[in-house]
């Protein structure tokens, strides 16, 4: 083409050509090997130790008090009072000791598999040591038999694809535990603060008020051991992956935890207590028929404790998840703005 006055390319300068933009792999922001990781959970060898500890104290207590001297005709009925305890405990055993076991495990399937082989192997440690030190009888098969279920079914949790939410589960769940046990102190006194009186409907009420006194304290020590487990964990996995101290850097999605996490490691202490109730009900409820036959107030006592499991497990849930909610809301910064001067095109 001719570049002479006059013709219609003299006024178009030579354009030189733009380079080529370079687009960073996203893949290349992980660092090497991250993406092969399973996102393991922290801290899982002692949590396994302390759920076994805690389940081998509870058929320790449960034996005590059935086999003592003065539990005579109403072994019974303590048994049935004792083995929600005893199946919440192996619940969390067996997802702790399977999550110990498993926590370096890559593949889905085969995690899945040495998850449940673990709570197997919990539950049938634990149904031989209840058979070997319990009374041989129809109410120590029963919580040997739904022992062993829970710590299999526990196991099967463990295996679930993000390791740190089952680990913040069990421990939230082994706290609020624990702090039903220590709170067992400062019943009676409450019971007095709540107006509990000579009648029965008083004391009624006062109970009732106690123990939605209890379920609310439990769902927020559920709800702030969960958010902190999983912002430890998070802060864990994103030191791993070469995150810097300071926040620079891009985080993995490894390392990455959002809002339905929290959610459901906040409210795993309430959905763990209504999975009980469901072992209770299909593997237990022998034993619980049992209780109830031995007299009227027997079956209304039965029926007044099944009722409030269900209760407390449900405000569990939801004080629980709540509270982990709000604790990670808290962590969220504002939103980043764009200036208005960026947005307008600038003049020539």
């Amino acid at each position: 083409m001719s570049n002479q006055p006059g013709s219609s390319t003299a006024a178009e300068p030579d354009q030189p050509e733009a380079a080529p933009v370079e687009v960073p792999d996203q893949a290349e922001a992980v660092p090497a090997g991250a993406a092969e990781r399973p996102a393991y959970a922290p801290g899982a060898l002692v949590l396994a130790l302390v759920a076994a500890g805690w389940l081998a104290a509870m058929l320790w207590s449960t034996r005590a008090a059935i086999t003592s001297a003065a539990a005579g005709v109403t072994a019974i009925s303590l048994s049935a009072y004792a083995l929600p305890g005893v199946i919440t405990a192996a619940l969390v055993a067996g997802a702790a000791v399977a999550l110990a076991t498993t926590n370096r495990i890559g593949r889905a399937t085969l995690r899945f598999l040495a998850a449940v082989g673990t709570g197997l192997l919990v539950g049938l440690a634990a149904a031989v040591a209840i058979n070997l030190t319990y009374a041989d009888n129809a109410t120590t098969n029963t919580i040997a038999g739904t022992t062993a279920a829970a710590a299999i079914i526990g196991g099967a949790m463990a295996g679930a694809r993000n390791a740190r939410v089952v680990g913040a589960l069990a421990t939230a769940t082994l706290a609020a535990q624990v702090f039903v046990v220590l709170f067992s102190r400062a019943r009676d006194p409450l019971s007095d603060l709540f107006g509990a009186g000579d009648t029965q409907q008083s004391m009624l009420d006062a109970a009732k008020w106690v123990s939605r006194t209890e379920s609310l304290l439990a769902g927020l020590v559920a709800g702030l051991v969960a958010f902190g487990y999983l912002a430890w964990a998070r802060r864990r996995a994103a030191r791993r992956d070469g995150v810097a101290p300071d926040g620079s850097g891009s985080e993995p999605e490894l390392s990455q935890l959002r809002w339905p996490a929290y959610l459901v490691a906040g409210a795993g202490a309430g959905l763990l207590l209504l999975l009980t109730e469901v072992i209770i009900r299909v593997g237990g409820h022998g034993l619980l028929d049992l209780a109830a036959a031995l007299s009227e107030a027997d079956q209304v006592a039965q029926t007044a404790l099944g009722t409030s499991r269900i209760d407390n497990a449900i405000w569990l849930l939801f004080v629980g998840a709540l509270t982990a909610l709000i604790a990670f809301g808290r962590t969220l910064g504002p939103r980043p703005t764009v200036d208005e001067d960026e947005d307008e095109p600038a003049e020539d």
